[in-house]
């Protein structure tokens, strides 16, 4: 697939809004403001298929999108500091686990931002739990454009720069090959 093609499903939050699919899904996760919007929009070729803001915790239910009629590429609210009620934030988390265990998920693109120095500690606890129910994760570092040569050179996972297009067909073969 080469994701030519888009179409927004839905924006839900609870169960029983969710679309009713068997294709399967792959879901972006990561910290508030890491960079979901902006990943989705660079990788399906759009400015406005994903409302981007500056502000932490625009993105508040799970949006659907049918990409070239085959799968869901599915955008989830981010975690940690978010300027929205910490009641809804802990809705949120109730909601989200029950999304990853119970939908036809193939992969979880996890965002990392590539400034931080190690992980945060819910970026921590995301990763143990993915790993304790066994969910396919891809780490992926945002705002690559942001490091310098030297602080690149040392990542290891896929650093991924919206800014200068870099790593938008490696992402695509790596969905590919997860469905």
């Amino acid at each position: 697939m080469k994701f030519k093609s888009v179409r927004f499903v839905t924006s839900a939050l609870k169960p029983e809004e969710w679309p009713v699919s068997d294709l399967p899904e792959v879901a972006i996760v990561g910290r508030s403001n890491v960079g979901k919007s902006s990943l989705i929009n660079h990788l399906l070729q759009s400015k406005t298929v994903a409302k981007v803001s500056s502000t932490p915790g625009k993105t508040q239910r799970i949006n659907y999108f049918l990409i070239d009629n085959t799968f869901h590429l599915v955008d989830l609210p981010g975690y940690g500091y978010a300027k929205t009620p910490k009641s809804l934030q802990k809705e949120w988390g109730q909601w989200m686990e029950t999304y990853f265990l119970e939908r036809p998920l193939r992969l979880v693109l996890f965002l990392i931002d590539s400034r931080r120095e190690g992980l945060t500690i819910e970026d921590a606890q995301f990763l143990e739990w993915a790993k304790h129910h066994h969910i396919p994760l891809l780490v992926i570092l945002t705002k690559g454009d942001k490091l310098s040569k030297r602080e690149r050179d040392e990542k290891s996972h896929l650093l991924y720069s919206v800014k200068e297009g870099k790593c938008r067909e490696i992402l695509i073969r790596k969905i590919n090959e997860a469905l």
